[in-house]
Formats: C-alpha cells, sequence, structure tokens
C-alpha cells in the first residue's frame, strides 16, 4: 500500500456483494469486509510482537507501531505486490483511512478525558520556567539555523520552502507522550517525574496553541479570504461554548446519577458517544480538522472515577490495541525509504539534532538556575525531548495543509522514531535516582526515646481496613507522656487521569476529599483523632498512582514526616474478596515499600481480632500481645513496639525467646545486643503485672513450628520479626515451602493452610541508616535466601 498510489487513484473496482465463503468460490481478498478485518488483525498482531521484543529494551509501544506500520509498508511487506494486493489492495484504502482516523478520533478523546486541567494551575514558576523555555529555545534557535542554511546550502525546492515549517514543528512536544514515558520508566511519583510532568504539560499548551495558529493560518492563507482566519477563530470559540456551556453540564448530570465506575448506563454513553461524533462533524463542516473538537470534549469531562474510570475501561484497550495499530499503518504507507533523497534527510536529521540540543540547553538553563542538580537537569531535558503519537498527528495535519510534503513527512517521522527510540532507553537504563528516601536520623522505634513523639504511617487500599488500622492505632496507646502521629495514606490506583496525585486532606488545606472512597476512611480518622484529642494527631493522605510507583509517595512521605513506622496490610484479607490480579499487584506495592522504605516497615496481618468494628481494647479486659523471640534488629525492633503497647492498661505482654539447645552458653556480638534489650524487657516486667517473659529451648525447625501453632489460640495479636540468621538450625526447611518471602520464615507459618486461627500478626522488618546504602543489594540477597513471610490467618 503506497500513498503515492492512493493519491493517484481515480477509480478502483469495488466488490459490493456480500461475501459467501470459499466454499462457494469466493475470495476473501476481494471483498472489503474481510479485508478490513483482516488488516485490523495483522496490525495488532505484528504491532504486539514488537512490542513484545521491544518494551524490555525500554522502547514505548509509540516505536512499536511505527515499525508495525514500516514493516506493513511499502518500503517492507508493502512493496511486494502480492502482499500488497491481498492485504492491502488499493481499493480498501478509504475503507481503511476512515477506519483509522475514527481511531484517533476516541484516541484523542480519551487523551483528554485523562488530562487534569488543575495541574496548570497549580504548576509553579520553576515548571512555568521550564516548560516555556523548553518550546521557545528550540523554536527560535532552530529558526536561526534554518535561516542559516537556506543562504548558505543549496535546497531542494520543496525543503527550501518548507525549512521554516520543519524547524517550529520539531520544537513541539506534548504531556501525554512525557507522562506515558515517566510511566514506563516508573517515575511518575518521583520529584523529577512531577515536575517533569508539569512542565510537560505547559511546553505542551505552547505547542498546541503554535499548531493550531499554524495550521489555521495556512488554510486561511490558502483559501485567500481575509474574514476566514476570524471566522476560523469564531469556530473555536463556538467549539468551547459547546464543551464549556453544554456538553461539560451534561456531564456532569451524569457524574450525579454515576456512582459506581463499573455501571455506567448505556444511555449515558451512547449520549456521550453522540456528542463526540457531533463534535467531529462539526469541525468537518467549519472546514477545520475533525480530531479538535473530541480532545476538546474530552477535556471538561472530570478525570477519575466514577465517568472517566468508566469510559476508559470502556473505550482504551479496545482502541489503543485495535483501532490505534491501524493508523501507523495507514501513517507506514507514507514512508517510503526509497523516494527520500539523501540531502533531505542528512538536513532535517541535522536540524532536528539541533533542536535536541536546543530543548536540552532550555531545560536545563532554568533548572540549574532553580539549584537542580546537573544530573537532574540533563536528564529532565532527554526526558522533556521525547515525542510520540501527538507530534505525527500534527505532521500528519501540516502534510494535508501542504506546509510540508511526502518526502519530508516520512523524514521528520524517521527522525521523531530514531531520536524518541535512542532517549528513552538512555534514560531507562542509565537514570538512577540519588537515594531520595535516605534521611540523617535512624526512623527505628527501637531508637527513638520512649517518651518521644512516635510517628506512624500506614497504607490503606480499601475502606475495610480501618478498623484493623484504627486498633492497631489504639493498641500503640498515645498518651500525654508519649502522643503519637498518625499520616494514613488511601492508596488508589491511577484510573482515569493520565498524572499520580497526592492530597493531603488535613483541615488547614481547605481541599475537599477527590474521591468517595477517602470520605468514610477520613471520617473514621477524624472521630478516631476527636476520642485521643491532645494525645494523637491524623494526617490523611489520598495517592492516586500507578501500582508500578505507588510506593515513592509512601518512601518520600515517610522520609519527609520523619516516621518511625510505616503499616501496609497483606494482601490477603477475610472479609475482602479482591481479584488475583488486583492482589498481586498490592503485593507488589507492599513488597516494593519494605524494599525503599526509609524506618521500620510492618505488614499487619489481620484474620480477625484487629478487624473488629470499634476499639478491639474496649471489648475486653485485657488485650493479649505476644513476642516472638529468635534474635536479630528485627526481633529486637517488634519487642521494642511491643514495650510501647505494653504501656496500655488493658494490654498484656508476652514476650516469648526460642533458643537453640545447641547454641545455649555461646555469645556473638548480635546475641549480647539481643540479651541487653531482653534483660532491659525483663526489668520492665517487674513493674507491670500483666507483662511475662518465657524461655524455650528446641532443637530444629520441627519443635519450633510446633511451639508457635500451639501460640496460636493464647494471643490476639502477635508481633515478629521478617528476618533472622539465615544459618541457624531453627529456621531449617521452613524457607523451602514459604509462599510469602515478604513475611519471612515465622511469619509465614501464620498464613499457612494447616493453620485455623484468629490471630492478627505483624510482621516488622528495621531499616538502620548504617545499612541503607548497601540495602538494595542486600535485599537482593536476602529475598533469594530466605523465606518469606505470611500474614497471619
Amino acid at each position: 500500500m503506497n500513498a503515492a498510489q492512493m493519491d493517484n487513484t481515480m477509480c478502483a473496482v469495488r466488490h459490493n456483494q456480500r461475501y459467501r465463503g470459499i466454499f462457494f468460490g469466493d475470495s476473501p481478498f476481494l471483498f472489503d469486509t474481510p479485508v478490513l478485518l483482516s488488516q485490523l488483525s495483522l496490525s495488532a498482531l505484528v504491532t504486539a510482537i514488537m512490542q513484545h521484543f521491544l518494551t524490555p529494551l525500554g522502547q514505548s509501544a509509540f516505536i512499536s507501531q511505527v515499525l508495525a506500520g514500516i514493516i506493513l509498508g511499502p518500503s517492507f511487506l508493502g512493496g511486494e505486490p502480492e502482499f500488497r494486493d491481498r492485504f492491502f489492495p488499493i481499493s480498501s484504502f478509504y475503507t481503511v483511512d476512515t477506519f483509522a482516523f475514527f481511531g484517533v478520533m476516541l484516541f484523542l478523546f480519551i487523551i483528554g478525558v485523562k488530562t487534569d486541567v488543575n495541574l496548570i494551575r497549580k504548576c509553579g514558576k520553576k515548571a512555568v520556567a521550564i516548560g516555556v523555555s523548553a518550546f521557545s529555545v528550540p523554536l527560535l534557535f532552530n529558526f536561526v539555523i534554518g535561516q542559516i542554511l537556506t543562504h548558505t546550502v543549496p535546497l531542494e525546492p520543496s525543503l527550501h520552502r518548507s525549512i521554516q515549517w520543519i524547524t517550529s514543528f520539531q520544537a513541539l512536544s506534548s504531556s501525554h507522550v512525557i507522562i506515558c514515558l515517566l510511566a514506563d520508566l516508573k517515575l511518575m511519583n518521583s520529584e523529577l517525574g512531577r515536575l517533569a510532568i508539569s512542565s510537560s504539560m505547559m511546553s505542551g499548551i505552547c505547542s498546541w496553541l503554535w499548531a493550531v495558529m499554524v495550521l489555521t493560518g495556512k488554510q486561511s492563507l490558502r483559501i485567500k479570504k481575509a474574514k476566514t482566519f476570524l471566522l476560523m477563530l469564531l469556530f473555536f470559540g463556538a467549539m468551547l461554548f459547546f464543551a464549556f456551556f453544554i456538553f461539560r453540564p451534561t456531564i456532569l448530570w451524569i457524574i450525579r446519577r454515576t456512582n459506581n465506575p463499573r455501571s455506567l448506563k448505556e444511555s449515558h454513553a451512547c449520549v456521550i458517544f453522540i456528542f463526540i461524533l457531533a463534535s467531529s462533524l462539526f469541525g468537518e463542516i467549519m472546514g477545520q480538522h475533525f480530531l479538535f473538537g473530541p480532545m476538546i470534549l474530552g477535556i471538561v469531562v472530570p478525570d477519575g472515577p466514577p465517568l472517566g474510570s468508566a469510559l476508559l475501561n470502556r473505550l482504551e484497550l479496545f482502541v489503543s490495541y485495535i483501532m490505534l495499530p491501524i493508523y501507523f499503518v495507514v501513517t507506514g504507507s507514507r514512508i517510503d525509504f526509497s523516494a527520500i533523497s539523501m540531502r533531505n534527510f542528512v538536513v532535517i536529521q541535522f536540524l532536528a539534532f539541533c533542536s535536541l540540543i536546543w530543548k536540552v540547553a532550555g531545560v536545563m538553563v532554568p533548572s540549574l538556575y532553580c539549584k537542580m542538580s546537573i544530573n537532574d537537569a540533563l536528564y529532565l531535558g532527554l526526558i522533556l525531548c521525547n515525542q510520540g503519537i501527538i507530534e505525527v498527528l500534527i505532521l500528519g495535519r501540516a502534510l494535508s495543509t501542504e506546509l510540508i510534503d511526502t518526502q519530508i513527512y516520512s523524514i521528520m517521522v524517521i527522525s521523531i522514531l530514531v531520536f524518541t527510540g535512542i532517549l528513552a532507553p538512555i534514560v531507562k537504563f542509565s537514570y538512577k535516582p540519588l537515594k531520595r528516601y535516605t534521611t540523617q536520623e535512624r526512623l527505628t522505634i527501637q531508637h527513638i526515646k520512649p517518651t518521644s513523639e512516635l510517628r506512624i504511617l500506614a497504607c490503606i487500599h480499601y475502606q475495610e481496613h480501618t478498623p484493623s488500622l484504627i486498633n492497631l492505632f489504639e493498641a500503640s496507646y498515645p498518651n500525654p507522656s508519649a502522643p503519637i502521629c498518625f499520616y494514613v495514606v488511601h492508596l488508589i490506583e491511577l484510573g482515569g487521569r493520565s498524572a499520580p496525585l497526592l492530597v493531603d486532606h488535613h483541615p488547614r488545606n481547605g481541599i475537599p476529599s477527590h474521591t468517595n472512597e477517602s470520605e468514610h476512611i477520613i471520617n473514621a480518622l477524624r472521630f478516631f483523632e476527636h476520642e485521643h484529642r491532645g494525645n494523637t494527631t491524623v494526617f490523611p493522605f489520598t495517592s492516586i498512582s500507578p501500582h508500578e510507583s505507588m510506593h515513592d509517595d509512601v518512601c518520600s512521605l515517610a522520609a519527609e514526616k520523619k516516621v518511625s513506622l510505616v503499616i501496609v496490610l497483606f494482601h490477603k484479607h477475610p472479609v475482602i474478596h479482591i481479584p488475583e490480579g488486583e492482589s498481586n499487584a498490592i503485593r507488589a506495592v507492599n513488597t516494593n515499600i519494605s524494599r525503599n522504605s526509609p524506618c521500620t516497615v510492618g505488614i499487619l496481618i489481620d484474620h480477625g481480632a484487629m478487624a473488629c468494628t470499634g476499639s478491639m481494647l474496649s471489648h475486653r479486659g485485657v488485650c493479649r500481645v505476644g513476642v516472638i523471640f529468635l534474635g536479630g534488629e528485627d526481633d529486637r525492633e517488634a519487642l521494642a513496639y511491643g514495650c510501647r503497647m505494653a504501656k496500655h492498661p488493658n494490654i498484656g505482654l508476652n514476650v516469648v525467646r526460642f533458643l537453640d539447645h545447641d547454641l545455649e552458653g555461646t555469645y556473638s556480638m548480635e546475641m549480647r545486643r539481643d540479651l541487653d534489650m531482653i534483660n532491659a524487657y525483663r526489668d520492665d516486667c517487674t513493674k507491670n503485672s500483666y507483662c511475662e517473659y518465657q524461655e524455650i529451648s528446641v532443637k530444629d525447625s520441627v519443635g519450633l513450628t510446633g511451639v508457635i501453632r500451639s501460640m496460636e489460640s493464647c494471643f490476639d495479636l502477635i508481633l515478629v520479626g521478617r528476618w533472622h540468621d539465615k544459618d541457624s538450625r531453627l529456621l531449617v526447611g521452613l524457607d523451602d515451602w514459604n509462599e510469602f518471602p515478604e513475611l519471612g520464615s515465622i511469619g509465614g507459618l501464620f498464613v499457612s493452610l494447616e493453620s485455623d486461627s484468629q490471630v492478627s500478626v505483624l510482621v516488622m522488618q528495621q531499616i538502620s541508616n548504617d545499612s541503607q546504602d548497601s540495602f538494595a543489594s542486600f535485599e537482593n540477597t536476602r529475598w533469594n535466601s530466605f523465606g518469606r513471610v505470611w500474614p497471619r490467618h
């Protein structure tokens, strides 16, 4: 399929009869419907294969889609007459072209829905300066270079006529492309990622306004009527009026009647699609591109649940993986390497390289002025240099308005492919953020003073987790001599919007809840704070981000607030039925938090005792808390937390220390630290009648398992460390069948299928500043060598 052949074709034989099947002697490649279906299938298949092999190399879906289009285009498979006549005959061009642009229309609507316009208002001066500079610097300097080339280098007439437009289009960028790249790099929640998103918003606005003015102005000049440009502007005004004063009120009315993203009524979806089609038709009637209307309508749709998420659930998968690949086949059909002049190719690639240099410089200068490190400023510049489908769409519009010709279009698409294909892997594999979560203090419970304020950060995925956490907060015993500050983060998967969001719900900010899901959690926390006013302060947050980078918000908040303990809930819960895919995603979040946290991490496994509504401590005389102590820094951290709980008048603490029968009487440095802490606890036992201490000598893991099994019914909550001495005979064999490494060898015993107790378990993992620098490599070794933890039953 060749674009030049399509453009020169005046007529072609069409078979309007219905295809009857091969058994009647009909060839499916002579009828429109089978040909279209084969084109869609082939495009999606080749794109999926390319993405499968290129994604591990750091390439985005855009690279796979463009390469699939080129492979199926005239430069490769499409150049074979037999393949072209069967799968991409010239007679099918109008059908496939219409279908491709229909997919792009829905894709741009999706982009608009995912765009959070509030981010534009929240852009700080740094983001505004970087974004404007990232667009204006390459635009101005590349224009100067283009003018120099026109006066010093012999150029072909078509290139000489278009060089000023080439330089301007090479300066374009879009926030959608940058956000997708950051998602692939797992940097959306990082400080650099948030700055890149805000900056790309500003440069994207500048690019979009410039493209609209250039394309509209060129179209007006072609018509050669003085009032045409003003009429075009009037069209945009009418479209904006329609979007904000007709479409948006309709959308808000639908939202008030949509509580669940999965329950969007068919009639409501039908109304939205009719609006999308009407806006495209309006654009075509007024002489503008039909793609502008759907994108504007998408922007006025509130992002996120319930409506934004519902629309994306219905559209995104089909549009992105089935309809969009065929557009790149149409794009690839315009790229014919044999028709490209080497002189033109070198000149345009030189301009593209200069644009890259100017854009990096335009980003780095204001970044360095704002006291960013050279490393971060450089990578921010490389990130903002990436281009994608939005720029290809603008080039396609420039081709249709004759600002550029087919050869220049092909070369510019190739330059986008080459530079994006190089820059993305460079950033992915070479950018290593500095330790973002390191602090100067030892953020552990063991190393803070007993009378100091304890700061705890808890993570909630579902509102059903709230009673368990509030009961654990109560057991932590906030009191006038040892107040506690609780930070609670409601973690919500990013859906229906493109950029992550971290919302502080503290009353001083005057920010309402962004989601109804957080409202009930916040109300319960406010009630708990009121019940313990003077002793407790609660700061609720909502983090909306992809699961892959969700831990960034938690860890950065923990470092910023200098908390001593981060609590996450085990991904399996007795009263919440979670799909397996979502459960695995939550488990991955917990693992990432454990690996990157600057402080102690506790995984709470609750199978009954902690999940009761209301205060667990008010329902019984004494809450029984046990600490299983085998030795090591994690067990010492568990004991330190247990000692804090023991000060509660309604909590009885029992520390059970297991001793290796054959090692009694030997002491290493680690054992001496364990003994010092045990002795300190035993001294306190004499002052509290509810505190107990036991020593149990066992020979092997079988004896250890038997004793622990007998303890399950004796406690309401058990504290245990995650890591222990891997060479200990008491743990031999426990790691071989442990299904959950994040829980450690002992924690895993409490979630085995053979256990049926209702005891809750908190698995503690201490992080000390001394080990933070080497923690990443050390963690990988432990992950492979140790058993994993299990939730309490």
